[in-house]
């Protein structure tokens, strides 16, 4: 008995592909809004703050700025003063976060550069990209919960973050954009696994 190779039906080629485009753009998008919230908690300095009402005043430490309501003013953090003696660690732990955020960037980066060569490449890429594109989407997610976990730890534990001190909007920022990358990434390994192929090629037996 003979075979022979013959394409599959059209109807699921194109329903594969077409159901396989959505899902990667549509984590594209997503992941987009994750990044740019990412950027946000780099630029914006309001990872810790203090506000007092009477007088009012406002205080915020951001990853590489620290702001003052008094000066109307922002300034390099930390400086070379903020790391002698006791501050040491604090500064050292600080400039521990400001880099694993810039290393999230260059994740999510990446990130980026997978999601538009699986996009734009053949069903080869759009059947197996998910793996190296969810690696790279767990990992900025990995170092950002790093990230956000070192300040919520500094904050619980260092002294001169007493009452009246909050975690600010930058840190909010981090939490949220690590949450979304994850959905991302649970996003496209479960559609690897559940959706069904684009098609190819199948063997036929020939009775003639």
């Amino acid at each position: 008995m003979d075979f022979h190779l013959v394409p599959r039906g059209e109807d699921r080629n194109y329903t594969g592909f077409l159901t396989k485009t959505i899902v990667y753009t549509g984590s594209l998008i997503l992941f987009l809004a994750s990044f740019g919230l990412t950027i946000s908690s780099i630029v914006v300095p309001k990872w810790v703050s203090y506000d007092n009402d009477k007088p009012f005043f406002h205080y915020s430490y951001g990853l590489h700025r620290r702001c003052s309501s008094l000066t109307g003013t922002c300034e390099s953090f930390p400086q070379r003063e903020d790391c002698h003696g006791e501050d040491r660690y604090f500064c050292s732990m600080w400039r521990s976060v400001g880099f694993l955020m810039s290393f999230a960037v260059v994740l999510e980066g990446m990130s980026v550069v997978a999601f538009l060569i699986v996009l734009s490449g053949g069903k080869r890429l759009r059947e197996s990209g998910w793996k190296i594109l969810s690696l790279f989407i767990l990992m900025s997610a990995v170092v950002q919960a790093g990230s956000m976990g070192i300040v919520a730890y500094l904050y619980d534990n260092e002294d001169r973050f007493f009452v009246g001190w909050r975690l600010d909007e930058s840190w909010i920022y981090c939490t949220v954009s690590w949450c979304v990358s994850l959905v991302c990434a649970a996003a496209l390994i479960l559609a690897a696994y559940t959706l069904p192929s684009e098609g190819g090629y199948e063997l036929i037996p020939d009775h003639s």
